[in-house]
């Protein structure tokens, strides 16, 4: 029986493969496919923020070696850094 927590690991592969599978490198997300992810995938994440360049901000950030593209391991750097928050919000709105 497939736990949980594998589940969420197989439901974080197939989202980046199912983008990054569009242009280019298919190991990796180019802007264009992060922006679709954010898009599809946080929609209510960019809802809530109302900055612009939130995007580019993001790609900027994640994109540690500056090849203009997001692979696999810093498009987990923004998944965990997401969970965290939530997380920190959680716990704050249950005390």
């Amino acid at each position: 029986m497939t736990s949980q927590l594998e589940c969420a690991m197989e439901g974080l592969i197939r989202v980046f493969h199912s983008y990054s599978c569009k242009e280019g490198d298919k190991y990796k997300l180019s802007k264009a496919e992060m922006k679709n992810l954010l898009q599809g995938e946080l929609a209510d994440f960019l809802a809530a923020t109302k900055d612009p360049m939130v995007v580019e901000n993001i790609m900027q950030d994640l994109d540690e070696n500056q090849d203009g593209e997001v692979d696999f391991q810093e498009y987990v750097v923004l998944v965990a850094a997401l969970t965290v928050a939530c997380n920190e919000f959680f716990m704050q709105n249950q005390k």
